[in-house]
């Protein structure tokens, strides 16, 4: 399955997923739905399922959803696979509906992080769950994998665990939990599994449950991939390197500095990294600072041991724990050990005395290849959600509608993976750098389907993307510098200079598919890299004229470097220079399109100063934002760290003044400060901006004039805060329309009372003659 049309040049050492000898089942063919009760694998003709799957989310059968397409995968492999979707979970009788496993339990909390989705960055309860029937909240628990695994532990002691999805992949060592305010204890340990599979994890997934089919005991099914479990002694044969301190003499590496370009990094070595330039040397400076480096004597005596047999020990979690130098070590040795190239196993002891045991980590899994990606994305879904959720009328477009799905039913999955690094996602976390691409003829077929199947299809494909939507076929020039690379992104603080940046086959697939017969509109929904999309008009050209549906979302982040520089995003300069090409384009193509920035309240190393500048750059560029997000430290991050430590994992972590600290936005009042900034026309904002402004220095900037931030006027409000999102959002006190007092100015913006008239009043707005409000 290692086809020609490839698109990363890492080798793929690692046994193809459709080479696998089917399971017996197999005979039972494909099941229009994955069972999710026994009336149903009664029609399938089971007496059992030998995989039950246990997931947070609503089932629905499509590739988009993490569970649907491990369901497939397995079923492909010839195993019978039952799905137990959003169980009671407060006994273990729901998870005996559909019998004892064969072979093993797969659990997941969902395609979210259950407390991600269950809470706000505010730590507030949502009351909605986009991935729920009718939108509704409180189907799963907090923390769910862990309650889902001790349910499965209950109802059949006996059967093996198998921990997967986003929740478990970010908590695989002992992590920072925002919601506690404390470190926990890695997943594997809580939850008590006896594997957790981490990433996309179809590869180890399938090898993992044909050894179990082979009865091969799951204790003993320890070098696999892209897998975690505990141990109580270390692994035979494995050399151990000691990283549980920090200033401690031991080997001399060289530190990774995210901060320098890859060519900025060589010319620090006396070297180029420009193959044209063969081994020539920089000229050296006439002063030179101390450092230490490895003796050049013992350069041929020492040997290193291999690093597919090298494990790295962590601080422990009690270390940890008590103390945030260690834990934003920890964190930083993890992110260097991310690259499935020459990424080593790591090792965290947890508990100490006859209570002590190990989790250990393998190194990632091998990317899927083009024809791997093909192969998954080409199974049998019915695109829909079971048929158990459906209305009276056998609809899901009612009150049983999954928000989640109508979000996605019209789109179509292209790629896997990131390599921007944006220290407060987790998308790098989880799917990896190495970007995996599907065909474009397997892209094409998709769309057919939807247009052929698809209930409803009115013409237009929702999205063609994936994490980012301008990453399809990317990769690194040299198949030995992507292996040996350990820097965390690819474009920061500058595009590699071993990074293609080539978008003719995305553009490519774009005039092809809008080309098919009943197609009308392609759109692109997920967020662009415009520092990429820049070093391809032609790309932006193709994209504004043809893909965009009035407004283009994308996401600066913030405007000033202080901020950027710990996000790991591209200064505003990079925005500005997109912005002049889609202004051009646009106007080339007669049409009057918006550009939609997003920026992030209160990350890391953000300044009060910050969020003025930003609050005065949105204002003088006309814009007024309504949703606002707010930095959640998602466990794992890099940013979360930060958050946790008050240092900079990114520039080295030490004990003295060498490690850069990093100002921190606790609280809640300065919080709502900083998104306060960001929505800086809302009246409600107006009192504590002005206490802000004038904090800062800054009372200059209060005023009735257009130069100024705030005016000096209060009107009428009610105090709260509503976002679009009106469910997600805890409303303030109610209060009955006032009458205008005088020397208030109202406007439509901030709310009109009732218009006073000698015929009484009326709250409804008149209608004009053109009959719109």
């Amino acid at each position: 399955m290692n086809a020609p049309v490839d698109v990363s040049f890492f080798a793929r050492a690692a046994k193809p997923l459709s080479s696998y000898r089917p399971y017996w089942a197999k005979r039972f063919g494909t099941a229009p739905f994955l069972p999710m009760s026994r009336a149903e694998m009664e029609q399938l003709g089971w007496d059992s399922c030998d995989i039950v799957l246990v997931t947070g989310d609503a089932y629905v059968d499509h590739p988009s959803f993490g569970m649907a397409v491990i369901g497939r995968v397995l079923e492909a492999q010839g195993f019978r696979v039952g799905i137990i979707a959003q169980p009671d979970w407060h006994s273990a009788e729901a998870f005996k509906a559909l019998g004892k496993p064969n072979l093993f339990w797969g659990v997941t909390a969902g395609n979210m992080d259950s407390m991600i989705n269950r809470y706000t960055a505010d730590r507030k309860i949502r009351t909605d769950d986009a991935y729920t029937p009718g939108d509704v909240g409180g189907k799963r628990p907090d923390r769910a994998a862990i309650v889902y695994s001790q349910r499965c532990r209950e109802a059949y002691k006996d059967v093996p665990i198998i921990l997967g999805g986003i929740e478990g992949s970010l908590r695989r060592i002992a992590h920072y939990d925002y919601w506690s305010d404390k470190v926990r204890r890695s997943i594997v340990v809580d939850a008590k599994c006896d594997l957790l599979l981490y990433g996309n994890a179809e590869r180890a997934l399938v090898e993992v449950a044909h050894r179990i089919a082979a009865r091969e005991p799951v204790e003993s099914i320890t070098d696999v991939r892209g897998t975690a479990f505990v141990c109580r002694h270390s692994e035979a044969g494995w050399f151990e390197l000691d990283s549980t301190e920090v200033d401690q003499p031991g080997p001399v590496e060289a530190h990774i500095n995210p901060y320098q370009t890859t060519s900025e990094q060589a010319a620090a070595q006396g070297s180029s990294c420009n193959p044209e330039d063969g081994n020539a040397t920089a000229p050296a400076p006439t002063a030179q600072p101390i450092h230490f480096a490895p003796n050049p004597a013992l350069q041929g005596k020492l040997k290193l041991p291999p690093r597919n047999r090298t494990v790295i020990r962590l601080p422990s979690y009690e270390q940890v724990k008590s103390d945030p130098v260690l834990y934003a070590h920890a964190n930083r040795v993890l992110h260097l050990e991310t690259n499935p190239g020459n990424a080593r196993a790591l090792v965290q002891a947890h508990g100490e005395g006859h209570t002590a045991r190990d989790v250990w980590i393998n190194p990632p899994p091998i990317p899927l290849t083009t024809a791997e990606m093909d192969w998954v994305f080409g199974l049998p879904y019915a695109r829909s959600p079971h048929p158990s959720y459906a209305d009276e009328n056998g609809s899901h477009d009612g009150a049983t509608k999954i928000p989640a799905w109508e979000m996605i039913r019209l789109s179509v999955n292209i790629m896997r993976g990131c390599f921007g690094g944006c220290t407060f996602c987790s998308i790098t976390e989880h799917e990896g750098r190495i970007i995996q691409s599907r065909s474009e003829d397997s892209i094409i077929h998709e769309i057919e389907d939807i247009r052929d199947k698809v209930k409803g299809f009115t013409g237009t494909i929702s999205d063609l993307g994936g994490p980012t939507a301008n990453m399809y076929r990317l990769g690194c020039k040299s198949p030995e510098i992507e292996a040996a690379c350990r820097k965390p992104s690819c474009v920061y603080p500058g595009i590699c200079q071993n990074l293609t940046t080539n978008h003719d086959p995305l553009i490519q697939i774009y005039r092809r598919a809008r080309a098919l017969k009943g197609i009308k509109k392609i759109l692109i929904g997920s967020g662009l890299r415009y520092d990429l999309a820049v070093k391809s008009p032609e790309y932006v050209r193709e994209l504004v004229q043809h893909h965009v549906g009035g407004y283009l979302k994308i996401a600066p982040e913030h405007t000033q470097q202080g901020p950027l520089s710990k996000m790991m995003k591209p200064g505003i300069g990079s925005y500005d220079k997109f912005k002049q090409l889609f202004d051009k384009f646009s106007e080339e193509a007669g049409k009057k399109q918006f550009l939609i920035p997003y920026f992030i309240a209160a990350h890391p190393g953000t300044s009060d100063e910050d969020m003025m500048h930003l609050a005065l750059w949105l204002k003088k560029n006309g814009f007024r934002a309504d949703q606002v997000q707010t930095f959640y430290p998602s466990p794992m991050a890099t940013a979360t760290a930060m958050y946790h430590s008050n240092l900079n994992p990114l520039a080295g972590i030490h004990r003295d003044e060498r490690s850069e600290r990093v100002d921190i936005v606790r609280g809640d009042k300065r919080r709502r400060l900083h998104k306060a900034f960001l929505r800086y026309h809302d009246p409600n904002n107006w009192p504590l901006l002005r206490e802000a402004l004038k904090t800062l220095g800054r009372a200059d900037l209060i005023g009735n004039g257009k130069h100024h931030l705030i005016p000096t006027f209060q009107p009428v409000t009610d105090g709260a805060y509503q976002s679009a999102r009106r469910t997600n959002s805890t409303p303030g006190k109610a209060t009955a329309p006032s009458k205008p007092m005088k020397g208030r100015v109202l406007t439509q913006h901030t709310g009109l009372p009732p218009r006073e008239s000698g015929k009484g009043s009326s709250s409804k707005p008149a209608l004009g003659k053109s009959g719109r409000r």
